[in-house]
């Protein structure tokens, strides 16, 4: 009980510094971990969704590029394909599926997809597909019909029954070319939390000959995604396309293009990471230098102590502990933070990307990453405890002239 009543009323003394100190701490393990959860789910959230198709087939250029174009929706195409080009691949004994995709107008900043209604059979890992809401339908591959993704739906307020214009151009300008061609909606898709809720889906004749677009062009597609029936077939595909040929660029295998993407850019997961680590050690050093400079004025209470019997380890003991507490605190102030960040951070990405990230997703940094920083808040006391520990009785409590 004694040592309980020590650190109690040394944190009550001391209000002000400790809560400084504490939200330091809840700082430092609320980037730190939301560095960690947002660096491995957006990697697992873009793996997942590429698995649904093993090679994008596209025109001469980067795979990357390709694969953001094509199956993230980034970036531009890097050209087109003539319509032989897709049925080449579509009848090749090793493709299991072929889908064909055009790309070049936007609506209000969401891009077209011009596809076949094969596209919403596929199924995506987890058993995941498309899914329409109740009342909605897919569109007829004659008409002038659209499915949206529920993103898209979502922002624009646009419900079954409604008409658009589409705009030229993936880039979005209220003032620039609007198509005269009048498309309805006919379906909303469930949420897929994947970048295709950011679509607006319609027929690929229909984007192909869209009013204001180059008739030469009519039967070409921007890409083809593709299923292949083993791995062996992607590499052999890739020989075909990447070195013996010279117009076209087979992207495969997608998810290992996905994971070079990632390797590129972790150099800036490392700077966070730092920066947090840093933010740990200047708030462990916090709680040192907040407890050491209490010391002085705590030597005449840690004598008395002495003198009514505390033992040096009870003090010694009291102070660590005293550390620990405000690291424990500060530790579980920064679970606040960190929901409160990724929530705002998760925001972000699903308005960019599409991707979802899951706030309440278990993972093992979320109970290492505040043990470790009560253990370096209790490391942090042993210099001040060291201090209490070395103070002479007689001498403190001594008469002064």
């Amino acid at each position: 009980m004694t040592l309980l009543l020590i650190i109690y009323r040394s944190l009550r003394q001391h209000a002000l510094s400790t809560v400084v100190t504490a939200a330091s701490i809840a700082l430092a393990v609320g980037l730190l971990m939301t560095v960690w959860m947002v660096r491995d789910q957006s990697q697992e959230a873009f793996l997942t969704t590429s698995k649904g198709f093993d090679a994008v087939l596209g025109a001469r250029g980067s795979q990357l590029q390709l694969v953001l174009n094509a199956i993230f929706h980034l970036e531009a195409s890097p050209g087109n394909l003539a319509w032989s080009d897709y049925e080449a691949i579509k009848h090749h004994p090793a493709v299991k599926a072929a889908i064909p995709i055009a790309v070049g107008d936007n609506l209000r900043g969401f891009r077209l997809v011009g596809t076949i209604p094969e596209m919403f059979t596929i199924t995506y890992p987890e058993g995941r597909r498309f899914r329409l809401e109740p009342g909605g339908r897919s569109f007829d591959p004659s008409a002038k019909e659209a499915v949206l993704g529920s993103f898209v739906a979502d922002k624009l307020g646009l419900k079954v029954g409604d008409t658009f214009h589409p705009f030229h151009g993936l880039v979005y300008d209220p003032k620039g070319d609007q198509h005269p061609d009048l498309y309805t909606v006919v379906g909303i898709f469930q949420p897929t939390n994947t970048p295709d809720d950011k679509v607006v889906w319609i027929p690929l004749h229909g984007l192909q000959t869209m009013t204001g677009h180059d008739p030469k062009t009519a039967t070409d597609v921007s890409a083809v995604l593709v299923q292949l029936r083993s791995s062996f077939a992607g590499v052999m595909l890739g020989i075909t396309y990447n070195r013996q040929g010279n117009r076209l660029t087979l992207a495969y295998p997608v998810p290992n293009i996905i994971s070079d993407l990632f390797s590129r850019i972790s150099w800036f997961d490392q700077v966070l990471a730092l920066v947090a680590y840093l933010v740990a050690v200047v708030a462990a050093g916090s709680v040192l230098a907040s407890i050491y400079n209490s010391m002085s004025a705590r030597r005449r209470d840690l004598a008395i102590l002495r003198a009514l019997g505390a033992k040096r380890r009870t003090i010694f003991g009291a102070i660590v502990a005293e550390a620990a507490l405000i690291g424990l605190i500060g530790s579980l102030g920064g679970f606040l933070f960190y929901f409160g960040l990724l929530s705002a951070v998760a925001e972000i990405i699903r308005a960019q990307t599409g991707v979802v990230l899951v706030l309440t997703k278990w993972h093992p940094i979320l109970w290492e990453c505040p043990v470790g920083m009560i253990a370096l808040c209790a490391l942090g006391g042993i210099l001040p405890a060291f201090k209490a520990y070395r103070t002479p009785v007689a001498e403190t409590l001594a008469p002064t002239s």
